[in-house]
């Protein structure tokens, strides 16, 4: 929204929103650490909101998990100004008075901020379409209901994608599905999952920008509604050492003039050219990524083999053990063919996470990058000789060598920018210089919250 359109516009809108009852607005950003930061605004200061937008200093983009760190630097220091600005055409009703909308950071002379994750996802969003290509992505959303403190609720009857954890959490299903569809949230399902009060709730695929406004939009309810009930969200990698973790997966694909490139084609598993060399390209890329889709000091402990959190760097068709699953077009598929990238957990900001994954894919199709042979069994039932010919590896869980690889990046610079990558390994540094001597238990415990909103 540029120039003096946004005044109008917001003053139209602004009578709208009041006859609806809303009388204050929720501004909200993701930082590179996964933290979702909010300002908020009595309903007449929306235009402002939206243009020239509020002041914020650029420590917001180098905030800490634990709550109180900073990682200072010369462009994250205690100098300087930059304005968050909400988007209009994104704004939501969330009842009870309250509107949200997700921002965007700019300089103060309006120019787009290199720190900011969504204007990220937009420069690729926007390469693509430079590319003649199109994005759809869908998001899941894994969660563990726990105590207002953090503590583990009661699961005397839960079992795994049981119709029991349905109804013990009744209310809450029904009134998280309520607020969705009042919110405009496009819902697909919402299940049970395999953890003791772990949910997983998955969204409609939209463009890329879109689509990750909508997981904040839709944590924001998910909190709203768990607080209502005297409960609290743990949107950690791990809430629970040795238990399960959650996963942010991400599927997405792709047309070429509205010509899907992951069906229709000869090539594996029925994809075009440009469809295999787009999983190439995240494929190969991964190790690189790794720091951006689960480099918390929690997300090792979840990448692990043998609990479909997408350990084995291959691919395959429906195979829930590979870091990239693929998914067949057809009746089953209303959407036709995608990739799901398995590895992501909800530490990652969903922004940059796409923004990674998509530049990857972009990066495969201008490399003619070639698929490696599809992996159609669980790779943990092969032996190490078997995966090696296969050229199956495991994806590390040692973050200093993660953040160290992103680090070093060409790759992830080009498709990142040398902002944000030096945000993520900021921030990501500073919880291994900080917390790696404790344990796993301790981990889980002093984190559990620190993604919840």
């Amino acid at each position: 929204m540029a120039g003096m359109a946004a005044k109008p516009l917001a003053a139209a809108a602004i009578a709208q929103l009041e006859a609806d009852g809303v009388a204050t607005l929720i501004g909200t950003v993701v930082n590179p650490a996964g933290l979702t930061l909010a300002k908020t605004v009595p309903l007449r200061r929306m235009g402002a909101f939206a243009e020239p937008g509020l002041g914020a200093s650029p420590v917001w983009h180098v905030f800490t998990i634990d709550h109180t760190g900073i990682v200072f630097s010369e462009s994250t220091g205690v100098v300087g100004d930059q304005r968050v600005r909400i988007d209009l055409g994104a704004l939501r009703i969330l009842g009870d008075g309250f509107a949200w909308a997700p921002a965007s950071f700019f300089a103060q002379d309006g120019q787009p901020d290199p720190y900011c994750p969504r204007g990220t996802l937009q420069k690729v969003q926007d390469r693509l379409a430079d590319a003649g290509i199109s994005a759809l992505v869908g998001h899941e959303i894994e969660f563990v209901l726990v105590g207002p403190d953090g503590a583990r609720l009661p699961a005397h009857l839960w079992a795994q994608y049981g119709l029991a954890g349905v109804l013990e959490h009744e209310g809450f299903v029904r009134d998280v599905t309520a607020a969705a569809n009042a919110s405009g949230v496009a819902m697909e399902q919402f299940h049970p999952e395999y953890g003791a009060n772990q949910f997983e709730i998955s969204l409609a695929p939209q463009p890329p920008v879109a689509a990750a406004d909508s997981v904040t939009l839709m944590r924001i309810i998910i909190g709203r509604v768990a607080r209502a009930h005297g409960m609290r969200v743990s949107l950690s990698p791990v809430p629970f050492a040795g238990g399960v973790g959650s996963g942010a997966h991400q599927h997405f694909s792709l047309l070429r003039d509205d010509v899907p490139v992951f069906s229709g084609g000869e090539g594996p598993a029925g994809m075009t050219s440009e469809g295999a060399s787009a999983v190439a390209g995240v494929l190969s890329g991964l190790p690189d990524a790794q720091g951006v889709l689960g480099g918390s000091i929690l997300s090792g402990l979840r990448m692990q083999p043998g609990t479909w959190a997408g350990a084995y760097a291959c691919w395959g068709t429906e195979n829930r053990e590979a870091a990239v699953r693929y998914l067949l077009s057809g009746d089953a598929n209303p959407y036709g063919a995608n990739v799901e990238v398995k590895v992501i957990d909800p530490s990652a900001n969903p922004y940059l996470a796409s923004a990674a994954i998509l530049g990857l894919a972009l990066d495969g199709i201008d490399n003619r990058r070639r698929l490696p042979a599809e992996v159609g069994v669980d790779p943990s039932s092969l032996s190490e000789a078997e995966r090696f010919e296969a050229g199956i590896t495991v994806l590390r869980t040692d973050l200093p060598a993660i953040l160290d690889t992103l680090d070093d990046s060409a790759k992830m610079r080009g498709i990142l920018g040398d902002a944000v990558v030096n945000a993520v390994v900021a921030v990501r540094r500073y919880e291994q210089e900080n917390f790696a001597d404790l344990t796993p238990h301790e981990l889980a415990d002093k984190f559990r919250l620190a993604w919840s909103v």
